[in-house]
C-alpha cells in the first residue's frame, strides 16, 4: 500500500484526503516513480476547485511535478531504466494522472533524468515552473540580450525561475510584488529592480528605469484590471504574456496604448507545447527546453529555488493553504520521508 492524495469533491484544501490504496503498476507506456519530493502549482488549487482547464474525474488525483526513483516500467519503454532518477514534465492531463503519492505512475515521456547537481526538491521546480518560463520568455516573446522583462507576482516560483532564466541571458529584470517585504529576496535572486505596486506607481517606476523605452517582455499571472497599468509599461511591439488569472475580474486592455505602440498580448500555458487535449505535444520545442534548461542548471547559471517552508504529504492540506496564503518565495515542496 502506499500514501495516495485523492480528493472526492470540489471545495477548498480539506477536501485533500490522504488514502491507503494499492502502489500502482505501470501500463504499456508508462513508468512508476518512488516519489521523493512533490513540488506544488497554483494550477492545482484551480484544479482542485473545479475552477482549472480540465474537469477532474472524482475520486480524482492531483498533481503535475515530482522527483524520485524510477522502481518499474511498462512495455515499450526506452527511454528511461528503472534506477534512474528522474523528475515529471507536465506532459499529461490532470485529470488521467497525479503524483501527490508515495509511488505514482506516468507516461514514460514525462519523465527525464536531472542533473545530480541538485535536490529531489529542487528538481520538482524543473517541470512547470522553469517549463513554463521558458517557452513564455524564449519561443514566445523571443527575449534577447540586452533586453528588458518585466515579470509580476515575482515571488512565485515561477516569478523567479522567469529572472534567473533572463539573468542567465543577460536581460534587465523588473520584478513586482505587492509590498516591500519580499523586496530583498527578489533582489538576492537576480532582480536588477522591485517595484511594490502596492506602495509605488508602477507605470512611473517602469517608465523612470528603462528611460521611457518600456519592457520588451511583460510576463503576468495575474491578468484583470493588471492589464491596464502593464499596456503602459510595455514596449512599442513588445509582447504581453498572460499566463495566469489570480485576478479574476475581467481584463482591461486599453486600446489607445494598443494601438499607438502595436504590442502583442498573448494568452499562455505551458501545456501549449508539452501537449493537452486542445494542443499536440511539440516534441521539437522540449527538447531545446529541455537542453537549455538541464545545461543551465548544470553549470549554476539557473538555481532552483525551494521555499523555506516544506512539509510532509501527510500535511498536504495545510501546504495548499500556505501555497493559498502568497507567503512563499520559491517552489512549496512536500516529501514523501520513505
Amino acid at each position: 500500500m502506499a500514501r495516495t492524495v485523492r480528493f472526492h469533491e470540489l471545495g477548498d484544501a480539506d477536501v485533500l484526503k490522504v488514502e491507503d490504496l494499492p502502489i500502482p503498476e505501470p501500463g504499456a507506456g508508462e513508468v512508476r516513480l518512488k516519489v521523493e519530493a512533490i513540488g506544488l502549482n497554483r494550477a492545482e488549487c484551480m484544479f482542485r476547485t473545479g475552477q482549472y482547464i480540465l474537469e477532474a474525474q472524482l475520486p480524482s488525483l492531483i498533481g503535475y511535478d515530482a522527483a524520485g526513483v524510477i522502481d518499474a516500467v511498462g512495455e515499450g519503454v526506452t527511454n528511461v531504466a528503472v534506477g534512474d532518477r528522474v523528475n515529471t514534465i507536465p506532459t499529461f492531463p490532470a485529470n488521467e494522472y497525479g503524483v501527490y503519492a508515495e509511488y505514482c505512475v506516468v507516461p514514460a515521456h514525462a519523465v527525464a533524468p536531472y542533473p545530480d547537481t541538485i535536490t529531489p526538491p529542487q528538481a520538482t521546480t524543473l517541470g512547470v515552473q522553469f517549463l513554463t518560463v521558458y517557452f513564455a520568455l524564449l519561443e514566445i516573446g523571443k527575449l534577447q540580450a540586452g533586453q528588458t522583462l518585466l515579470t509580476t507576482a515575482a515571488s512565485s516560483s515561477t516569478g523567479i525561475a522567469s529572472i534567473q532564466l533572463a539573468k542567465a541571458m543577460d536581460v534587465q529584470v523588473i520584478a513586482t510584488s505587492r509590498t516591500s517585504a519580499k523586496k530583498q529576496a527578489l533582489l538576492d535572486h537576480g532582480a536588477d529592480h522591485v517595484i511594490a505596486t502596492g506602495e509605488e506607481d508602477l507605470v512611473a517606476r517602469v517608465d523612470e528605469i528603462t528611460g521611457g523605452a518600456g519592457a520588451h517582455v511583460v510576463f503576468d499571472p495575474i491578468a484583470g484590471p493588471m492589464l491596464e497599468p502593464l499596456a503602459e509599461c510595455v514596449a512599442p511591439l513588445g509582447t504581453v504574456i498572460v499566463y495566469g488569472l489570480l485576478e479574476p475580474a475581467p481584463m482591461v486592455l486599453p486600446a489607445f496604448p494598443l494601438l499607438v505602440k502595436c504590442f502583442n498580448v498573448c494568452g499562455y500555458q505551458v501545456f501549449n507545447f508539452t501537449g493537452s487535449p486542445d494542443f499536440p505535444r511539440n516534441d521539437e520545442a522540449l527538447a531545446r527546453a529541455k537542453a537549455f534548461l538541464y545545461e543551465h542548471v548544470e553549470s549554476g547559471a539557473l538555481r532552483p529555488v525551494v521555499d523555506g517552508t516544506t512539509f510532509d504529504l501527510d500535511q498536504i492540506a495545510d501546504a495548499h493553504r500556505y501555497m493559498e496564503s502568497n507567503q512563499q518565495v520559491g517552489k512549496i515542496v512536500v516529501t514523501t520521508k520513505q
